[in-house]
């Protein structure tokens, strides 16, 4: 099956930030036919909307998968669920755990439940600067870079560069009789 490029944006502003960020990172990681190609830096970040809450931990991760976007996206919500995020919640309100998928390859997907690419991609701060750690891909709407985007961007909110890492576990290999190589 065919690789799809896909950059998800990960974040978390409830309890141990850094543990939730690693722990979904982790979690993807394991996802059939996929590897996690990079990891963006972690940015502390105000929160949108409702202000009366912790801060946030961005980043942005680069997968390759031959999971559909669909499937994908179910995945994403269930390892969303494991972590303690609950089906229903407020929009703006406090998160154990935030995956959104910002591109899966040039694709342009709308549905009722999957808007690919992310809908406020281009107007978020906390998505793009992470995002040009580690790419600059064309938004396939807008046919502008995301550093295009990143410059003509109205928000105005500022992100502070941790230096908290999430490392990508390699996957251990096996052969068809169940070794591992």
């Amino acid at each position: 099956m065919p690789k799809h490029n896909v950059f998800i944006g990960i974040g978390s502003n409830i309890g141990d930030r850094l543990h939730h960020l690693q722990e979904a990172v982790d979690r993807l990681s394991m996802l059939d036919e996929t590897t996690i190609s990079a990891v963006s830096s972690i940015y502390m970040t105000e929160p949108v909307g409702e202000s009366e809450q912790n801060r946030f931990y961005n980043g942005v991760l680069q997968l390759e998968t031959s999971l559909p976007p669909e499937e994908l996206r179910r995945q994403c919500k269930t390892i969303e669920q494991e972590l303690g995020r609950p089906d229903a919640y407020p929009r703006w309100s406090p998160r154990v755990i935030d995956l959104d998928i910002l591109l899966y390859d040039d694709a342009i997907i709308q549905t009722e439940t999957l808007s690919i690419p992310h809908q406020e991609l281009h107007c978020r701060k906390f998505v793009l600067i992470p995002l040009l750690d580690i790419a600059n891909p064309l938004h396939p709407a807008m046919q502008q870079t995301m550093r295009q985007l990143l410059e003509c961007c109205n928000d105005r909110s500022v992100l502070i560069k941790t230096k908290e890492k999430i490392r990508i576990k390699k996957r251990r290999s096996t052969s068809r009789k169940g070794s591992v190589l």
